[in-house]
C-alpha cells in the first residue's frame, strides 16, 4: 500500500510541476517599464510603500500572502500560505476569488500581457 501511495503522490507531484511549467511557458515575457504604467490602475487601492484599501506592494514578490504587519487581511488570504511569485501573482491577477475564495480583492487584469508587465514591475520593487 505504501508503494502505491508513494507512486500516486509522485505522479501527482509530477503533474502539478508540469502544469506549472506549462503555465509559465505560456505566460508572455513582462516589460517592467510598461508594467509601471499598467500598475497605475492598481493604485486606486494599492501603493508601493503604504497600506491603503489593499496592502503595500514593495517586496511583494517572494513574500507570503497575508503577512504585511498591521494590514487587515481576510482570513482566507491570511491562511492561504501562498508565496507570491510570477505564477501565483498571474493566477491572482487573473481571478483572485478563484485562487483564494473569500479574499477581499475582486479586481482582475484580463490581459495576459498586462499581468506579465505588472508582475515584472513588481519584481523590481524590492
Amino acid at each position: 500500500m505504501k508503494l502505491v501511495v508513494s507512486v500516486a503522490a509522485a505522479v501527482a507531484a509530477l503533474a502539478a510541476a508540469s502544469l506549472g511549467a506549462a503555465a509559465a511557458a505560456a505566460r508572455p515575457a513582462g516589460d517592467p517599464l510598461r508594467g509601471k504604467t499598467v500598475y497605475q490602475v492598481c493604485m486606486g487601492c494599492h501603493s508601493l510603500d503604504e497600506d491603503d484599501v489593499g496592502p503595500r506592494h514593495r517586496g511583494v514578490v517572494g513574500r507570503t500572502a497575508g503577512t504585511v504587519p498591521d494590514y487587515a487581511y481576510s482570513p482566507a488570504l491570511r491562511n492561504s500560505r501562498i508565496v507570491w511569485d510570477a505564477d501565483t501573482l498571474d493566477r491572482w491577477l487573473t481571478n483572485p476569488q478563484a485562487l483564494v475564495p473569500g479574499a477581499k480583492m475582486f479586481f482582475a487584469l484580463s490581459n495576459p500581457q498586462d499581468r506579465a508587465d505588472v508582475i515584472a514591475y513588481l519584481a523590481e520593487q524590492r
